[in-house]
């Protein structure tokens, strides 16, 4: 009786290990990419937030505790309004067009009257802004964008303007020259998510709704959108939080000129830091940053959650 007790001892004991084990098993595998977000985004986050509190950090070997010091400044500074004024332009329009130009080329690459061939050239055209980096991009649009460039070679001939506009160089054409390349950058990414829904909503819908006499905007508006719902306000919500954080296309284009016509967040924070070494004062930017985006963050993931 004592030996079939150890025995059975030590078969659950063996039990409890392997158990033990099994459980530990996905934080190990887990453990090499928690040390990596550690080392690269927790705690630079942390001393970011640590620096937005403190006399300029970095510049002074002993800086002190100065609250909410910096923040005050910030938001008291007018060439900060300016960029949150352009942001909000920059980024409302580019999430719309994005939205509409991704669905208008989405609707007519699913369109059952065009054929096979035609649709794969069409895929190959519609997505390749999306291949190109951020730097080639910049390059490509301020060659069009010269004064004897392409785009005013076409204005000029078709009579729609006489005079060679400086779109990248002009305070009332360099915003809006910006926000068209980054719609021109970013559309694709729309385009190829939502064409994936299309291709995933059942065609029995459409026939059924057919028979019941509806017509392609009744369609549309009551089986198509309802349908790609979850898609389009994932992508609104991830659209924000990437034009937002936009910095390499408008520093490379425009560099925030001319005289802040360009002026984003992103570059604001770059120049606080790096050009004027007001190191504090640019942490206390990307914490404002930071804090908007996380909020969008939040909505993004209660809204996962609720679609799963």
């Amino acid at each position: 009786m004592a030996k079939e007790r150890e025995t059975t001892k030590k078969e659950s004991s063996g039990k409890t290990l392997q158990a033990m084990k099994r459980k530990r098993e996905p934080y190990l595998y887990l453990l090499p990419t928690i040390v990596l977000m550690l080392l690269l985004l927790i705690i630079p986050i942390c001393m970011v937030v640590r620096y937005s509190f403190f006399d300029n950090v970095i510049v002074k070997k002993d800086p002190v505790f100065a609250g909410l010091k910096n923040y005050a400044m910030i938001l008291s500074d007018k060439t900060f309004f300016v960029a949150v004024k352009n942001t909000l332009f920059f980024v409302g329009a580019s999430v719309i067009v994005h939205m509409f130009l991704g669905m208008l080329f989405a609707i007519l690459l699913n369109t059952r009257y065009i054929g096979i061939n035609l649709k794969a050239f069409f895929r190959v055209i519609y997505v390749l802004p999306w291949m190109f980096t951020a730097s080639v991009i910049a390059i490509l649009w301020k060659m069009m964008m010269n004064p004897n460039g392409i785009i005013n070679y076409l204005l000029q001939i078709t009579n729609l303007t006489s005079s060679h506009i400086e779109w990248l160089g002009s305070r009332n054409f360099a915003l809006f020259s910006v926000t068209l390349i980054n719609i021109w950058a970013g559309y694709p990414f729309y385009m190829v998510s939502i064409l994936a829904g299309l291709q995933g909503i059942p065609t029995d819908l459409y026939e059924a709704s057919a028979i019941d006499g509806a017509n392609a905007v009744q369609q549309f508006i009551r089986i198509t959108i309802p349908q790609l719902k979850p898609i389009i306000i994932s992508l609104f919500m991830l659209d924000f939080v990437w034009t937002i954080q936009q910095f390499a296309l408008i520093w490379m284009t425009t560099g925030g000129g001319p005289i802040n016509a360009t002026e984003m967040i992103s570059t604001f924070i770059y120049k606080r830091g790096f050009s004027k070494y007001q190191y504090s004062q640019a942490s206390a930017s990307a914490v404002i940053l930071l804090v908007v985006c996380s909020v969008i963050a939040v909505f993004y993931v209660r809204h996962q959650r609720e679609r799963d």
